[in-house]
């Protein structure tokens, strides 16, 4: 299968676009010498080359879903770069492919590797970014925000205004709290792992968490 990968710039950003078939796109991220998300096993073929090239020196996981770590494992083996995830997430990515065959077919089998716990802080090579943990999504997902820039990696917290599909293991009421939380932060250019760059984050999350109560109210009600 061949994907689309398209490299552009967003407030000091490296932004890499991997078009997928009858879904969200999928991205990843370069910041001041950081990796944010580094995108599925079925891409690899066209991710490795951006990796051999791109500069950084650190990987920041969002959380251990196969989209997001995919090509991890290479970076481990090959690049010898530190890659730090929630420690909730650890023994997912020990596991080889633990995740159902459909979603192998789309994103491929993840290799196992070792990830290093993430702490309530990482470092790029200026700046530090707080880490809040926002579960939900996933037990071990995680957002990263500078405050001195505002700028805010959002993993799969956002993903689009209105939630249309959800799988099993999520959880709408602690999506819903997560959001909260990261609306307590100042923030204004957000970059989505599928929706990719908002320059008006906040904005758009408050809609999402707007759209989501007015949803449970309707359920209650009914």
């Amino acid at each position: 299968m061949n994907h689309v990968v398209e490299v552009y710039d967003r407030e000091n950003v490296t932004c890499v676009e991997l078009e997928v078939p009858n879904m969200p796109n999928l991205f990843l991220f370069v910041t001041d010498g950081m990796l944010v998300d580094t995108g599925a096993k079925s891409y690899e073929t066209q991710i490795i080359p951006f990796l051999k090239e791109a500069s950084f020196d650190v990987v920041a996981l969002t959380h251990s879903h196969e989209d997001h770590t995919g090509t991890a494992p290479w970076i481990q083996e090959n690049l010898n770069i530190p890659i730090y995830i929630s420690p909730l997430g650890n023994d997912i990515c020990s596991q080889f492919a633990p995740y159902p065959k459909y979603r192998h077919e789309i994103w491929g089998k993840r290799e196992p590797f070792k990830p290093l716990p993430i702490s309530d802080t990482i470092h790029s090579r200026k700046k530090e970014w707080k880490v809040l943990h926002t579960p939900g999504h996933a037990k071990d997902h995680i957002a990263l925000l500078n405050k001195e820039t505002g700028t805010l990696f959002t993993g799969d917290l956002f993903v689009a205004p209105k939630t249309k599909v959800i799988m099993r293991s999520e959880s709408v009421p602690q999506i819903m709290a997560s959001i909260r939380k990261v609306l307590t932060h100042d923030f204004g250019p957000m970059f989505c792992c599928h929706a990719g760059y908002i320059q008006d984050g906040k904005l758009k999350m408050q809609q999402k968490l707007d759209y989501l109560e007015n949803l449970c109210g309707e359920v209650t009600n009914l």
